[in-house]
């Protein structure tokens, strides 16, 4: 039978899901009476608004005189935009986008964040936690994590240059470590997760990379890296899945095909959505070589050539291929396949709109499934694949495989525990009913212990 999981009592949930309702409530009527008080400044408003947007996205998208001209006409619009007469209707639009921003707020509160089953573990006796100095800009050594860590009892080894992460890690558990840990990004993480997962040993992630997706979707504060080494006292341990492609462990994602020779790209890191949208129109253009890879579907038949495969250690609510979204939960014991097929001739400039406006999901070559194991082959030698964000050149075919609840992870005890994309149910008639049935206080569906 279901019944509540969380850390907020009912009461709270419910007194906040009145509330998230009432805010949706107030700010469809303040819409409403912005419509009907200042129709003619409301339209043009919107008008200006979009044609500011459309402008912004051609400037970023285009190249040389075309790009000109749509910052200029965006500028113009821009100015129009001020210059309306009258602030009433803005000042409407301003207060229902804050009612809306404080329903969300309360609906997050009243649907919970739902934390994974965890069990207490007692704390580390002989704690290692290796440190990667060069991820995230040397983040690991401006937290100074090693010395924190020192204090905690635990015993920091860092990453010299030219040394063998996995060889160090392999040293620390011969020399009797009954825990590791990892501070660094999510291609170190996976090497130093998959020696403790050979050996049995409960795994500490320490976000201190760029992006720090797993530890996103461990629920742990990707602001505070420090935050984390709590795991090593008394904490939460929980069992996660690993991804793995051929021998090698991922902990996220891989892609293969077009975007993984758009991760290669000078400068991706810091601007990935600029440079996906900018290089997506020369892979894919009509003159661009076609390479496509060949798979077999989820109806067990052979799939659609794709440009872009993505395959992720379980399913991420993707929004667009630079952003990843996140992973409801890790513990699914099933990969997510992502597939996009790309008509040269009409689909370009429909990608790069759904990769900006982050609706990539709602392009007509998108696919997704689930499923234990995976295969990618193509005429190519050599593919381009990148592995938890790092490029790589893969001979295929390339077997893909989930191994289901083989890694123990520790997470402070005060965690959130849950990840982004559990928050929230799917779509705002998702939303409505479970708030719904919080306030009546009736059990949301799908949550038992």
């Amino acid at each position: 039978m279901a019944e509540w999981v969380g850390l907020r009592p009912p009461v709270a949930r419910r007194v906040s899901a009145g509330l998230a309702l009432a805010a949706l409530a107030a700010a469809a009527v303040v819409v409403v009476v912005a419509a009907l008080r200042h129709p003619a400044q409301l339209v043009l408003a919107v008008v200006l608004l979009g044609a500011v947007l459309t402008a912004g996205w051609a400037a970023l998208v285009r190249r040389g005189l075309p790009r000109v001209a749509a910052a200029a006409l965006g500028g113009v619009a821009a100015v129009l935009v001020v210059l309306l007469p009258g602030i009433h209707a803005y000042l409407l639009m301003a207060c229902a986008a804050a009612l809306v921003v404080a329903a969300l707020a309360f609906a997050g509160t009243a649907i919970g964040r739902e934390r994974s089953r965890t069990r207490p573990a007692r704390p580390a006796l002989s704690g290692v936690l290796l440190l990667n100095p060069l991820s995230g800009k040397g983040l690991a050594s401006t937290s100074m994590l090693g010395e924190r860590a020192r204090l905690l009892g635990v015993t920091p080894v860092e990453l010299g240059l030219g040394e063998d992460l996995r060889a160090l890690a392999e040293q620390a558990v011969a020399e009797g470590a009954d825990v590791l840990g990892m501070a660094g990004g999510d291609g170190s993480l996976a090497v130093v997760a998959d020696v403790a997962r050979r050996h049995g040993l409960p795994f500490v992630c320490v976000p201190a990379g760029t992006r720090n997706h797993f530890a996103r979707d461990l629920g742990l504060d990707r602001d505070d890296p420090a935050a984390a080494l709590a795991a090593f006292g008394a904490a939460a341990e929980r069992t996660v899945d690993l991804g793995m492609l051929g021998d090698r462990v991922f902990l996220n994602n891989v892609s293969l095909g077009v975007y993984a020779a758009v991760v290669r790209t000078a400068g991706y890191r810091e601007e990935r959505i600029a440079t996906v949208a900018g290089r997506l129109p020369e892979l894919l253009g009509p003159d661009a070589p076609r390479r496509p890879l060949r798979f077999t579907g989820p109806d067990a038949q052979p799939g659609e050539a794709a440009d872009i495969v993505l395959v992720s250690n379980g399913p991420y609510r993707l929004e667009r291929l630079s952003g990843f979204g996140s992973r409801e939960r890790l513990d699914g014991g099933r990969l997510g396949v992502v597939t996009v097929v790309v008509d040269r001739a009409r689909d370009i400039p429909q990608l790069v709109t759904a990769e900006l406006t982050g609706r990539l999901a709602r392009f007509r070559g998108y696919r997704a499934w689930v499923t234990p194991a995976f295969v990618v082959d193509s005429d190519e030698e050599m593919v381009d694949v990148a592995v938890d964000g790092e490029p790589l050149r893969a001979s295929p075919p390339l077997a893909f495989r989930s191994l289901p609840g083989v890694l123990r992870v520790r997470v402070p005890p005060d965690a959130p525990g849950t990840s982004p994309g559990a928050w929230l149910p799917r779509g705002i008639g998702a939303v409505l009913v479970a708030l719904a049935r919080i306030l009546a206080g009736r059990p949301e569906p799908g949550r038992s212990r």
